[in-house]
């Protein structure tokens, strides 16, 4: 996944699909408008986040379960084509925090809501 550099303060943020793990919902070199909202992840919704295991790269997979702690909501992130090459998701890394990730409000993923 790859990002534009907007200025953090901007809510609005523009991603590139890159790999096949979100196939066949999103497709690689697909582009995203996604939302910094601050509301609260749903189950079934697609967010982009900062890989947990190397910040500089971007992840967009799909909410699982979503719970509260103590460092605020964490969600499972989910992969639609968990057999892709080099795929991984929450299995890999356990729950993400919802803080700082980017709901996608375009497109929308067909036959999903988000």
């Amino acid at each position: 996944m790859s990002g534009n550099q907007a200025p953090r303060s901007l809510p609005l943020r523009v991603f590139r699909v890159e790999g096949e793990s979100m196939l066949p919902t999103l497709r690689p070199g697909q582009w995203l408008l996604t939302l910094r909202d601050g509301r609260e992840p749903r189950r079934g919704q697609i967010r982009v986040f900062r890989d947990p295991t190397k910040s500089s790269r971007w992840l967009v997979k799909r909410v699982g379960d979503v719970h509260p702690s103590s460092h605020g909501t964490i969600f499972e992130a989910r992969s639609d084509n968990p057999r892709a090459r080099f795929a991984s998701d929450s299995h890999d890394f356990g729950p993400v925090t919802a803080e700082g990730s980017y709901r996608v409000v375009w497109p929308q993923a067909r036959g999903r809501t988000r």
